[in-house]
């Protein structure tokens, strides 16, 4: 089977694998990091001032990245407010995130803009996508069918890679840590204004640790399970007049993950993601810019099994014609005054998804067409956002969905916000077609979300400080849940509702060489039914991290705390919470040379983000980075 599930019924999936074969958008950050660029394009499709978007946002940029010191892609999210993580194992073990209490696949994750995720299961291996390669990360909470079409139930995360200017920079690292890893990288960028290019390559192995930690599970196996990831990200862009661009673009990751199986196999699951594709841009006028896309996305992965080998490859091509026009501006009147622009934004897009599995599927291709129009507008202290797409699809017919979005400024402090959305989820091929263990009439689940957000910001003496408040509730209906009866026949069907509901504090308090960032989340993601809790995911949990410099050190300590959570949907099976304490420093020692260190889990805590895997206890890693 398509990796390790993520689901509550783990066991019942392997049994089946061995039979079968706000106005203003929220700058928030992971442990201590620096002001975050101005600029946001995940929200509306187009890049805009964090000050006048109109949705509930994170940024994490590449200074963030670097000093939040995390080992994964998914553990550097688990600190973003609103966001809860699973993993079955350590780093480079299956893995997701829940966004609002939302389930894994129903988040949107983009790279570049572009789908990176598995055609079959519909999940993304956030595992396969190492930090190394990233820039930047936005993550925008909140369902986003409205601009991305499918999945983005949740809401969306974009994942930037690396890339360059026309200025040469050359970059590398080297570190070692507990568990034989090592992690290498390099990369290189330059050229000219009209023509530059860009390499970055990553490498990384550990040795890992026992999986499962639990010797009564069925699955566990007493070895050691490592992997190992290598990634190359390339691109060059050419701007031949004023206004026209024109950019190419590659990456690949292949990551090679142990797993326990339950046997004395070498269980594995060998993931290799890719991406290419290629834009033209160009300014027609002042007031109308337009972008092309066409692109691949693809996602190889051969789970190597004591019981066989269960090879799933999918692509989904990518079309996308995209034009932005500016708005005549006019007066306004308020506490914002002076301040008036609009834009709109068109956009038409072609999606081809095809399968190719063992055993073959009775359908292995899907084409999904869209039309998507965007309009923003801000004046004076009103800021508002609407967007309404259509994505008519060859298998499930069409689904309409939009959003509303308004915020207005209260004063230079405090500014208040309200939307509305809708979102939708088709099943996936595997839901649809898994010989034996699927089921050709499900329908898409569908979402209706409304929330509220109050911000304020202003400075304490030398310092400045924001804090906000967002509270809001998401009915998500005809979700798919795979159900076996007591013969063991199984499959999906659309028998569940459920209600995603809670509150989201955040805040953080900067001054001198200090910074203070902390965030709660209250909720209630639960099936409606029966009123338990969706497996895997807490009532309460809260990130606080502090930052210090002190001279040219600079350390961050963050601690991460959870309540309980279930590892089933009759919330039989209890996760206890947990607290843990990562630290991290970093000290220049030469011209563009900087020695970092940190410590994972420095307590020690023995906790499970999914039941019966661990987690790997403490943790160390350090080494070097260059950058020219």
């Amino acid at each position: 089977m398509q990796r390790q599930s993520l689901g509550f019924d783990r066991r019942a999936l392997a049994v089946a694998a061995a039979l079968v074969t706000p106005a203003f958008a929220q700058v928030s950050q992971p442990a201590g990091v620096p002001a975050l660029a101005p600029m946001f394009v995940t929200a509306a499709r187009n890049a805009e001032s964090l000050d006048d978007l109109v949705a509930d946002v994170t940024a994490i940029d590449r200074d963030a990245i670097a000093a939040a010191g995390a080992d994964s892609l998914t553990e550097l999210l688990q600190g973003v407010p609103g966001v809860e993580i699973v993993q079955n194992g350590g780093p480079g073990a299956t893995s997701g995130v829940f966004l609002r209490g939302a389930n894994a696949a129903q988040t949107l994750i983009l790279v570049d803009g572009m789908r990176l995720s598995s055609a079959s299961s519909g999940a993304t291996a956030l595992e396969a996508i190492p930090l190394d390669q990233i820039e930047r990360i936005e993550i925008l909470r909140g369902p986003a069918s409205s601009l991305y079409g499918a999945d983005a139930i949740g809401g969306v995360i974009q994942i930037f890679t690396r890339g360059g200017g026309a200025a040469r920079q050359m970059n590398a690292s080297i570190g070692y840590g507990t568990y034989g890893t090592i992690a290498a990288s390099a990369g290189a960028s330059g050229g000219s204004p009209v023509a530059r290019g860009s390499v970055e390559v990553s490498q990384r192995h550990s040795d890992g640790f026992n999986a499962i930690a639990n010797p009564a599970d069925p699955l566990y196996d007493p070895d050691r399970d490592g992997y190992r990831n290598g990634s190359v990200n390339a691109r060059a862009v050419l701007t031949p007049a004023s206004g026209q661009s024109l950019s190419l673009q590659y990456f690949r990751s292949r990551l090679d993950n142990q797993f326990d199986g339950g046997d004395a196999f070498n269980d594995r699951t060998v993931t290799t993601e890719s991406l290419w594709q290629a834009r033209w841009a160009s300014d027609f006028a002042p007031w109308w810019r337009s972008r092309m896309t066409v692109g691949d996305g693809g996602d190889d992965s051969v789970s190597l099994t004591g019981y066989g080998d269960f090879p799933f490859r999918t692509r989904q091509r990518q079309y996308a014609w995209q034009s932005d026009f500016t708005l005549p501006s006019g007066g306004a009147s308020g506490p914002g005054a002076g301040r008036s622009f609009g834009t709109l934004t068109l956009a038409l897009e072609r999606r081809e998804e095809r399968v190719d599995t063992e055993p073959a599927f009775a359908v292995d291709e899907r084409d999904t067409n869209s039309a998507t129009a965007i309009y923003r507008v801000v004046a004076g202290a009103n800021a508002v956002q609407a967007n309404l797409r259509y994505d008519r699809s060859n298998q499930f017919g069409g689904k309409t969905t939009g959003a509303v979005e308004w915020g207005y400024r209260l004063s230079p402090t405090w500014r208040v916000t309200a939307s509305a959305g809708t979102a939708f989820r088709p099943p996936t091929f595997n839901d649809l077609y898994y010989p034996g263990f699927s089921n050709p009439s499900l329908a898409p689940e569908t979402s209706r979300n409304v929330e509220a957000g109050l911000h304020a910001q202003g400075r304490a003496g030398s310092g400045t400080w924001h804090a906000q408040v967002t509270g809001y509730e998401n009915r998500v209906r005809d979700l798919i849940v795979f159900q076996c009866d007591a013969d063991f026949n199984c499959q999906p069907n659309n028998v569940a509702n459920a209600t995603l509901r809670g509150v989201t504090l955040a805040g953080d308090l900067g001054w001198n060489d200090s910074t203070l960032r902390a965030s709660l989340d209250l909720q209630s993601p639960t099936d409606d039914a029966s009123g338990n809790l969706l497996p895997r995911r807490a009532r309460r949990h809260a990130s606080v991290s502090w930052s210090q410099s002190i001279g040219a050190v600079r350390m961050v300590a963050q601690w991460i705390g959870s309540s309980a959570r279930y590892d089933d949907a009759a919330n039989l099976r209890r996760m206890g919470g947990y607290g843990i304490v990562d630290l991290s420093a970093e000290l220049p020692i030469a011209h563009g040379i900087t020695l970092f260190a940190r410590a994972d889990n420095v307590l020690d805590k023995n906790y499970e983000l999914a039941a019966d895997f661990a987690t790997g206890g403490a943790r160390f890693f350090a080494g070097l980075r260059w950058q020219l």
